[in-house]
């Protein structure tokens, strides 16, 4: 028998893999009109394990980033789930979930200083794990 916080997870996870189906849509239109054709789906790859897996993973959470979270999976979560990481895939990474902060912020999700915020931690971020993956 299922418990009933299962069947509220499995209900909220629902409903919020509904939304980030249509939030990568919108991203998907805010990247046509800034960067190269060639790098959307890269941008959309990357940022879609952080809101379907991560986020979902311990609970229901929705896609609005916030800075500790992008630098737990940065520098914990990406490493160890994404088994072909190397620095120039988290470097990529960090690159998309930057314009997805941008795109998040531009919809009024987060606002400016907290983007800036965002950035500063996922160069932190980015710049930690790098340095582990050297030693």
């Amino acid at each position: 028998m299922l418990s009933e916080e299962y069947k509220d997870n499995k209900q909220a996870w629902a409903e919020i893999s509904q939304e980030n189906a249509k939030l990568l849509a919108d991203f998907e239109q805010w990247l046509v009109r800034r960067v190269a054709s060639g790098t959307i789906q890269r941008h959309l790859q990357d940022v879609e394990p952080y809101i379907n897996t991560f986020l979902l993973y311990k609970g229901a959470a929705t896609a609005s980033p916030g800075a500790r979270r992008i630098a737990k999976f940065l520098v914990y979560w990406f490493i160890r789930r994404a088994t072909w990481a190397n620095p120039t895939s988290i470097k990529e990474n960090a690159a998309s979930l930057e314009k997805f902060c941008s795109f998040m912020q531009e919809k009024g999700e987060i606002d400016a200083s907290a983007l800036k915020d965002l950035k500063q931690t996922i160069k932190e971020a980015m710049d930690e794990r790098l340095k582990a993956m050297d030693e």
